[in-house]
Formats: C-alpha cells, sequence, structure tokens
C-alpha cells in the first residue's frame, strides 16, 4: 500500500507532510531474543516479527526517506493499534529506529519532542507521522 501526503497542524500552524505506514508496529521491547553467541555467551537479536516490520516500513517509507535530518526535530505521530493491548510508548522506539534505517533522521536522539496519540483501527492498524525540523536560534544573554 503506497503512502500518502496530509496535514498536521502544530502549534505554530505550519503544515507538514503525512506519513502513513500500513499494518501493525511491533513493540521492540517485546520482540528479541537471546541465541548462543560466540565463546557460549548469549546475544540478544531481534525476531522475525520486528525484521518483517522494518522491512514493510522501509518499502512504504517514501516522503521521509533519505531526507537525513541532522538537527533537533518533533515527532507528531498518530499510532492506530488493532487493539487496546498494544502500547503506544512501545511503538515509538520503534519508529523512531525504522526512520533511522530509512535515513529520514540521522540519530534518533536528536528528537526534542514527540506529541503521540493512540487510536484503535482493527481492520486497517497503520501509523501517520510528520516530522519538523526545529531551527532553533540560540539566544544570547545580555543586559537591558
Amino acid at each position: 500500500m503506497a503512502s500518502h501526503t496530509g496535514i498536521f497542524e502544530d502549534l505554530n500552524t505550519k503544515t507538514m507532510e503525512i506519513e502513513t505506514i500500513h499494518g501493525q508496529i511491533i513493540a521492540k521491547a517485546n520482540h528479541y531474543q537471546a541465541v548462543p553467541g560466540k565463546s557460549g555467551a548469549k546475544r540478544i537479536i531481534k525476531d522475525g516479527k520486528i525484521r518483517a516490520y522494518e522491512r514493510s516500513f522501509m518499502q512504504q517509507c517514501r516522503i521521509y526517506r533519505n531526507r537525513r535530518i541532522s538537527g533537533r526535530f518533533r515527532l507528531f505521530v498518530r499510532v492506530f493499534h488493532s487493539s487496546v493491548r498494544f502500547d503506544l510508548d512501545n511503538s515509538l522506539k520503534t519508529l523512531l529506529d525504522c526512520l533511522q534505517m530509512a535515513g529520514a533522521i540521522t540519530d534518533d536522539k536528536l528528537c526534542f519532542q514527540i506529541e503521540a496519540e493512540k487510536k484503535i483501527d482493527r481492520y486497517h492498524p497503520r501509523i501517520e507521522f510528520a516530522l519538523l525540523e526545529v531551527n532553533e536560534q540560540k539566544q544570547l544573554f545580555y543586559k537591558q
């Protein structure tokens, strides 16, 4: 399914492009598995479900792919889960990691604000998101 463009209005009435990724977003916290590593030590790896979601995200992400946002940014997201049992907060880390994999952002630590909303759509789970670069002017201290 293709992504589409829409409008989010932020507090400063700036318009942003909305990207839609179809499918139930997977919470990474619940989808890691321990496997044998070198010298008998265990390693933690992503399971098949999270890898499948990441591949799906990469195929669907068109608007923000390779934007390489390298400064502070704000994330606006609506998560449409198929059930109330899914957590909103666990979805956010997956989204940020996928954005980094798609080259939309250079580093998820540059996210300075998240505005997130959880909704339920049993038949069409998806995420709708927009990124807004924050071009803050540095404030200089001076005497009046």
